[in-house]
């Protein structure tokens, strides 16, 4: 499992790491079953804290990536791949409306940028 972070990115920590594990999930680079580092040991070997580790790891089980067995470690869950897509569609949609808000840009002008 690789992450890179870029502390330079507006970005934070977690939501990198939610996304670089999720879309390793999707490519199956990570299969289903794959027992993921311990949230202390990804904190450690990212050198970010626990508490980093923890909200990306709650993330992904919240948007069904991963399943905890306790005492036993986080796994990589089977993936109904149109379910996902379409959930990390919304959340990418819901990212972009909440861009133009903050920055006055009408949706249509990503739109065009899109085409």
């Amino acid at each position: 499992m690789q992450i890179i972070l870029k502390n330079t990115s507006e970005e934070p920590l977690y939501l990198q790491i939610y996304e670089q594990i999720s879309t390793q999930i999707l490519n199956n680079t990570l299969p289903f079953d794959f027992c993921l580092p311990s949230i202390r040991q990804l904190a450690k070997d990212l050198r970010v804290s626990v508490i980093t580790a923890k909200n990306a790891y709650e993330l992904l089980e919240k948007n069904n990536f991963i399943y905890t067995i306790a005492g036993k470690g986080c796994f990589v869950k089977k993936q109904n791949n149109l379910k996902t897509r379409n959930l990390l569609i919304n959340d990418k949609v819901s990212e972009i409306h909440n861009f133009c808000n903050k920055y006055n840009i009408s949706i249509q002008e990503i739109i065009n940028k899109l085409k």
